[in-house]
């Protein structure tokens, strides 16, 4: 376990320089909220999933990644290039004028491992959940996982949503809430407080279980049990505790940094708090 966590860790500290490295090169993009998910993504796609970079739209026989807050695209599309989907140099092109790394992920480029476009919050976890239920009709035993943002559970879709997946046994379904109490606003309890969330969740009929966000054994061993508590009846939901701008001191913790690009000081700054692992972009 520890030569994987050491591995893992490795990576994200690369995902973390190339989420730096695209908001900055274009001074636009969402670094806090990537910064805070690299190392659940990072276990996710390295160690955990069962996927394929050569890339079916279908997925059929694997397991199925959808990203609902999608602006937090700078983690996803460097895990995705380092996971072997299209090249790492492409990164170069985030958010540029007609590159397939568009501000929020889009499928009309056909860029490989979106399955569909998102950022227009609260939408995602509908789509998850037709796709769970794509499997089941496809006798597909694998599984479909699901990140929203805690701030997206202010949607009033996401319970349409939660209510639909529990009423017809989802259970093919794990869904991951970025719970790091920030949104663009300000903390979420200033904006529209979450309340009770696990108590929601649970009277809404899903199984719920929590995560350290930061801690490979604990997101490994929390995501191991959801599997085990799969196809039992009830969607599983993990409430994953995070921070926001994670590994970057000047940004850790506050929602300022939210959709807002270092400058050139920062970045340098930033980069210099982050080991460079695997190569630059």
């Amino acid at each position: 376990m520890s030569e994987l966590i050491s591995k893992l860790k490795g990576i994200a500290s690369q995902v973390r320089r190339d989420i730096i490295r695209q908001v900055a090169n274009v001074n636009s993009g969402h670094p806090g909220g990537s910064l805070g998910c690299t190392d659940f993504l990072t276990a996710l796609y390295f160690h955990i999933m069962d996927h394929d970079p050569s890339f079916n739209m279908k997925a059929h026989n694997e397991d199925v990644f959808f990203l609902s807050n999608g602006h937090i695209s700078p983690v996803w599309y460097s895990i995705l290039a380092r996971s072997g989907y299209f090249p790492v140099e492409e990164l170069s092109t985030f958010r540029l004028l007609d590159s397939r790394l568009q501000g929020h992920p889009a499928t009309h480029e056909g860029l490989p491992g979106i399955r569909v476009a998102s950022g227009s919050l609260g939408q995602g976890l509908s789509v998850a959940i037709g796709a769970a239920l794509a499997k089941k009709l496809n006798k597909d035993t694998k599984t479909v996982y699901a990140l929203t943002g805690d701030g997206e559970l202010q949607e009033g879709q996401i319970w349409e949503a939660a209510m639909f997946a529990a009423h017809h046994k989802v259970d093919n379904l794990i869904v991951t809430v970025d719970w790091n109490g920030q949104q663009i606003d300000g903390p979420n309890d200033e904006v529209i407080g979450l309340g009770d969330l696990e108590a929601k969740w649970s009277s809404f009929g899903w199984l719920v279980m929590h995560m350290d966000g930061h801690d490979y054994e604990n997101i490994i061993s929390t995501i191991e049990s959801a599997k085990e508590n799969s196809n039992q009846g009830k969607p599983i939901v993990i409430l994953m505790k995070t921070e926001m701008g994670k590994g970057v001191d000047f940004m850790e913790g506050t929602h300022k940094w939210h959709g807002k690009a270092p400058n050139a000081e920062q970045t340098e700054i930033a980069l210099s708090q982050l080991e460079e692992t695997l190569g630059d972009f």
